[in-house]
């Protein structure tokens, strides 16, 4: 009896020790696959560009822009980001950071974690050198203040802060993301442009050389040299308190409208005036040849400034 009884409870605890391997092999094939899913989604979060236009009651018809969100911007549906509005130049369009690849370089820098993330906002600013047109009929700064931003900051997940904002443009980008740091240095943490189109004078005649068909009519038909001086960022780099704002900018030493001559004057002021910066004069003209070179450090620099890396 005893034998028999010795047997059979082997044979049963041989059954319950099958029976807990087999459970314990599924439980491990189990977790494999939850990782397998876990490192799956980290593997193809990617970034994505949404486009779309709004319509204004400062600015006639629809504007467009476009949003690079970055690859944790979808698989964090809790979280808020930090902003760039970064501002084309002339006869640029809201979609110029795909056209010029530049998109491209963005989103390995985000893969390779060079850049923290942040949203990256494009607005169409057609040749209005984004302000309040001598005329009255296109209030670009106003629409970019009053609306844009605020529309922008309920449309997708920011931070809708200072310390989470920044601005950046090229050329006619470039001088309107200045006057809109110095001017309301409140809303942005960091401003960071290339080429900018800096003279604090036009030369004396410039309406009468063509120069008018080339800025547009923001500045007046005929071009108006004393409302270009009135609205350049000069005007506001001179008395608005830029404590705190973080700012770049660099231009190149053969630029082919002479903004370099600008650039160094603004460096001269900001150093007057004790206000941090960071400024370069590169070799190149004015293309974007000079800006895919330097690009890349801009970014960092907002993404520094926004606090996303060190």
């Amino acid at each position: 009896m005893n034998c028999e009884h010795s047997a059979v409870s082997n044979q049963h605890s041989a059954k319950r020790d099958h029976r807990e391997g087999r459970k314990g092999r599924k439980g491990k094939a189990l977790r494999k696959k939850i990782l397998f899913l876990i490192f799956t989604v980290n593997a193809f979060a990617a970034s994505r560009t949404q486009c779309g236009a709004m319509k204004s009651k400062y600015v006639p018809g629809r504007i467009g822009y476009c949003a690079m969100l970055p690859p944790g911007y979808d698989g964090h549906p809790g979280k808020r980001f930090p902003v760039l509005y970064f501002l084309h130049g002339l006869g640029g369009d809201q979609s110029f950071l795909a056209s010029s690849g530049a998109s491209s370089g963005i989103e390995e820098a985000w893969e390779d974690k060079r850049l923290g993330e942040f949203v990256i906002i494009t607005p169409q600013g057609e040749n209005s050198f984004y302000i309040n047109s001598r005329d009255g009929h296109i209030l670009y700064e106003d629409f970019f203040i009053r609306e844009f931003v605020p529309q922008m900051e309920r449309r997708f997940r920011l931070m809708g802060s200072r310390t989470g904002r920044a601005i950046g443009g090229i050329s006619m980008g470039g001088y309107g993301a200045l006057r809109f740091a110095f001017k309301y240095p409140q809303m942005f943490a960091s401003v960071a442009v290339h080429m900018p189109a800096l003279l604090e004078e036009l030369p004396h005649g410039s309406s009468d050389v063509g120069l008018g068909a080339f800025l547009g009519n923001a500045f007046g038909s005929p071009l108006n040299e004393r409302f270009w001086k009135e609205n350049t960022p000069f005007v506001f780099a001179r008395t608005a308190n830029l404590q705190g704002l973080k700012i770049y900018f660099d231009c190149g030493d053969q630029d082919n409208y002479g903004f370099n001559a600008g650039t160094r004057q603004l460096d001269k002021l900001l150093t007057a005036r004790h206000v941090a910066h960071e400024a370069h004069i590169y070799p190149g003209g004015h293309d974007w040849g000079f800006v895919s070179q330097h690009l890349d450090a801009s970014l960092a620099f907002q993404s520094q400034a926004l606090g996303l890396t060190k």
